[in-house]
């Protein structure tokens, strides 16, 4: 396919950088208030607006994606003294509501970003009950930049009683007894750093309701505030202990500190000591400690929260060699037990402990999905003791709510809307890898013999797992006739903290290869052609896929991507990943970077594959300078193509609304089935009768080894 692409200047920036020459020819698009940079992205608006409006196939294709998404959503409910806060989307609504549903069954919207905003630019970025349900702490940002403010809402009222309270971006809060107070983190002030450096040094504070910030007592402890980016809070329930955990960017180390509210925090852990451990003090005064110290796949602890050092755990559930343990929770029964959630190859378990934690059975979960939440009842909501609630999703099924009780796992509530879904087939299959890894993907095909063009996506990065879980645009793209893989790449955490460090820094090869042997498994059985879609993370995935085996991929959807691996540090929130990636101040890690960067991979004269990069300008994690300067790079080198950089304003790397998911799906996915041959129009899963059941691969409980 010809295209014409808008001109981009290329300069001649030759940089040497630890004895390797390191070209940089679009160094101008960093800028975007650069007159050029200006120009240029309005001539890739046009061009990108005009192709992606004349694919086929669009308005059935947003007519699929808005049934799925007509769904709805809901959540697990959130106790607090009788009182249960969850939030629920109906069919229609662009963004998710929170309730609080009263001890008479009766239901009342508290928190709702359209009535806050009815422009729907402002999302609700986290929320939290006090421990009394008299009171609701939320946070909003506006216009995608996530520079959460935070507020107090009065829940019998539903008057604000505090705030706004700025610079709380990521901010963690934790309720003493009481609804009085609150321990949190904030930003620092302007001044207080050098300029442009406030997102990277927070404090943390304890408030009293009702009074100024400026009153705020600052929480203190040896090293708290030495180099650290990220904080956490908890408090117990008696309002006694005070847990706070600190991390260095994105590492996957925790430094804690433990001690009574308003006395000395005790260091527990430094990031010298190379552990994660989420710990807090729960009904029995043990401080509880989920951590990786000497088990990769997670194990539990316990210890006295007046002697919480490393040296004093006593291990009380050993590390399984078979799943990963990925959280505990309380069960308030005549015997208390411990409910543990596992993953069995990203496939959820959960099992039930006795507080010396000897397995005393299993929860029974629906089949092979995922959790989207697992709580139980507080203390003070005694008609509900003994209960776990858990929230429920698989590649087909819709956001659901099981209650478990007396030994059982009955469903209580269902995602609002009605779903007409295709019939299918899904299965988890396993493949080899380059280096003779055994990876994992679930693939969802047409309920018939293929092949198939075949979209399929990871992440591989963080230690974040990606688990089979209801996906609208997944599912719009199986209703059109194509399959839909989802990968467990190295990087992630599917397999413990083992799989996450053979896919990072040094080791991030691995994660390419194993899409690469991922699409090559595909094509060699029920795949016709492969497409594949990454965003952030996943946007470097695809980006470093499409330089290093252009053949393989027949179209690629890149979204808010990393791909100058050797300026990615200077721009937005880049340096808290280098622990993740490296660092190009590093000889050695430059060298990691540089073998697979895909900016600096682009090979003039090379038939690359159709490539959709989508950003959003307000984007305050992953500066989109990295998807302009690729684009430009592949427009110039490309033999193949097309290549179009899709750009949002007002959004950002985070929450969005849902006519704007659909907005963005439509575009995506109609470009990446135009260049696989998937005609959506015509799919033969068109009619296909409603609330067709996954049909399930065998168990991966049977055998085998998240």
């Amino acid at each position: 396919m010809s295209t014409s692409y808008p001109p981009a200047e290329r300069l001649d920036i030759v940089e040497d950088l630890h004895g390797h020459p390191v070209a940089d020819p679009y160094r101008w698009l960093e800028d975007p208030a650069d007159p050029r940079t200006v120009a240029w992205s309005a001539a890739q608006d046009s061009l990108a607006r005009s192709a992606l409006d004349a694919l086929p196939g669009r308005d059935r294709l947003e007519e699929r994606l808005r049934s799925y998404l007509s769904s709805g959503s809901l959540s697990v409910p959130l106790w607090r003294a009788g009182r249960a806060f969850f939030s629920r989307r109906e069919p229609g609504q662009d963004f998710a509501v929170v309730y609080v549903r009263e001890a008479d069954g009766t239901e009342r919207a508290l928190l709702d970003p359209i009535a806050m905003d009815a422009a729907g630019l402002t999302t609700l970025d986290t929320w939290v009950p006090d421990l009394e349900g008299a009171r609701i702490a939320y946070q909003v940002s506006r216009g995608g930049d996530e520079q959460s403010v935070l507020y107090v809402l009065d829940v019998a009222t539903g008057e604000t009683v505090e705030g706004p309270i700025d610079r709380c971006r990521y901010s963690s809060v934790a309720w003493l007894p009481g609804g009085a107070e609150f321990v949190y983190v904030r930003k620092v002030a302007e001044g207080e750093v050098p300029a442009g450096e406030e997102d990277f040094h927070r404090r943390v504070w304890r408030h009293r309701v009702g009074t100024s910030p400026d009153a705020d007592v600052l929480v203190s402890a040896p090293g708290l505030y030495e180099g650290h980016t990220y904080y956490g809070v908890r408090v117990s329930r008696d309002g006694r202990w005070l847990v706070v955990t600190a991390n260095v960017g994105t590492a996957r180390r925790d430094s804690v500190w433990v001690g009574e509210v308003g006395g000395e925090l005790v260091p527990v852990l430094t990031q010298e000591d190379d552990v994660q451990a989420t710990c807090w003090v729960e009904r029995d005064d043990r401080l509880y400690v989920h951590t990786t110290d000497g088990a990769p796949r997670w194990r539990l602890a316990v210890a006295d929260p007046a002697a919480p050092q490393r040296r004093n755990w006593r291990e009380l559930v050993p590390e399984d060699p078979g799943s990963v343990l990925q959280g505990v929770r309380w069960l308030e029964t005549e015997t208390p037990q411990l409910v543990l959630a596992r993953a069995r190859h990203a496939v959820a378990e959960l099992s039930l402990h006795a507080l010396d934690g000897t397995r005393t059975g299993e929860i029974p979960l629906p089949g092979n999905g995922s959790l989207t939440g697992l709580t139980v009842a507080d203390r003070d909501t005694p008609q509900q003791r003994g209960k776990v609630w858990i929230g429920w999703t698989d590649l087909v099924t819709p956001p659901q709510v099981h209650r478990y009780e007396h030994g059982e796992t009955v469903l209580e509530a269902t995602a609002p809307g009605q779903v007409e879904l295709p019939a299918v087939r899904s299965e988890l299959r396993e493949f080899t890898s380059r280096d003779g890894t055994t990876v994992r993907m679930f693939v969802t095909t047409p309920d018939r013999d293929g092949p198939f063009p075949t979209l399929v996506t990871g992440y591989g990065g963080f230690s974040i797992a990606r688990e089979p879980a209801y996906t609208s645009s997944a599912l719009a793209w199986v209703a059109s006739g194509g399959a839909y893989a989802l990968v467990g790449l190295r990087g992630g955490s599917e397999e413990g903290e083992a799989w996450h460090l053979a896919g990072n820094r040094a080791n991030k090869q691995n994660v390419f290869d194993d899409l690469h042997a991922a699409a090559e498994t595909l094509l060699a059985g029920t795949a016709s052609k492969v497409a594949i879609q990454g965003g952030s993370n996943g946007g470097l995935l695809v980006g470093a896929a499409l330089t290093q085996r252009p053949e393989l991929y027949s179209a690629v959807a890149c979204s808010a991507p990393l791909l100058d691996m050797v300026r990615y540090e200077l721009f937005s929130l880049g340096r808290t990943w280098n622990d993740e990636y490296g660092t190009a101040d590093d000889a050695e890690e430059l060298g990691w970077l540089l073998g697979y960067s895909p900016y600096h991979h682009v090979e003039p004269g090379t038939a690359y594959p159709p490539t959709l990069f989508t950003v959003f300008d307000s984007d305050s994690r992953v500066d989109p300078l990295h998807a302009r300067k690729m684009c430009a790079a592949l427009q110039h080198a490309t033999t193949g193509g097309p290549v179009l950089l899709r750009r949002e304003r007002d959004v950002g790397h985070g929450a969005r609304s849902i006519s704007r998911t659909v907005a963005l799906a439509v575009d995506t996915l109609s470009f990446l089935a135009f260049h696989t041959g998937l005609e959506i129009s015509v799919s033969e899963l068109a009619s296909e009768p409603s609330a067709q059941r996954l049909r399930e691969a065998p168990s991966p409980r049977s055998g085998g080894e998240r």
